[in-house]
């Protein structure tokens, strides 16, 4: 199974995240259009790849619209949609649901399911999640590694919706380890200050 379950520490262990990695996906104008419907058995964080540096990243966006869901806090409908908005280095919601969110174009998709008690009701459990997701999403299931990650980034978009272009001592980082490492603090920096 492709479908990595974490459970976010400093949160109660009811709430567990589950990670999924899509490549070449051929119905993304489908899910998208779930999404836009408000479709229930589609209530997943749908996340464009291309944009995603690393799984801190992703991580990061989970814990904090987690915890604005444990808060009561949530800027967005449910948890899901504040995960792609918890992405952006900006508070403009529809900007980050079209930069970071599912469109029609695309190719490589991250799934996020944050789960958790409702209702005196028990979480839907992680083989349902794999098995929906196997049934609904067409593309190659690969396990959310940073290396398989990093085969559908685009740099140069991340670069530029993070405003990371023209940072001349970035650029004349000759080391790529340090430059990935700078480049993953500018953008877990931009996306906790955003709107400060």
């Amino acid at each position: 199974m492709s479908l990595e379950t974490i459970t976010l520490e400093h949160l109660p262990a009811s709430y567990k995240a589950h990670l999924a990695f899509f490549r070449d996906i051929k119905n993304a104008s489908f899910l998208h259009q779930q999404l836009l419907a408000r479709n229930a058995d589609f209530e997943y964080a749908f996340i464009d790849a291309s944009i995603v540096f690393s799984r801190t990243q992703i991580l990061s966006a989970i814990f904090k619209a987690t915890v604005a869901a444990v808060n009561g806090e949530l800027k967005t409908p449910n948890v899901h949609s504040e995960i792609v908005t918890s992405l952006s280095s900006s508070n403009n919601i529809a900007d980050a649901y079209r930069r970071y969110g599912i469109s029609p174009s695309t190719k490589d998709l991250i799934v996020v399911r944050v789960t958790f008690p409702a209702n005196n009701a028990p979480p839907i459990q992680p083989d349902q999640i794999w098995e929906h997701l196997k049934a609904n999403v067409e593309g190659e299931a690969l396990d959310p590694t940073n290396e398989t990650i990093a085969t559908a980034t685009d740099l140069p978009k991340v670069r530029k919706y993070y405003k990371l272009n023209g940072l001349k001592w970035l650029d004349d980082i000759k080391d790529d380890k340090i430059k990935n490492r700078e480049m993953e603090t500018l953008i877990l920096n931009g996306m906790a200050l955003r709107g400060v």
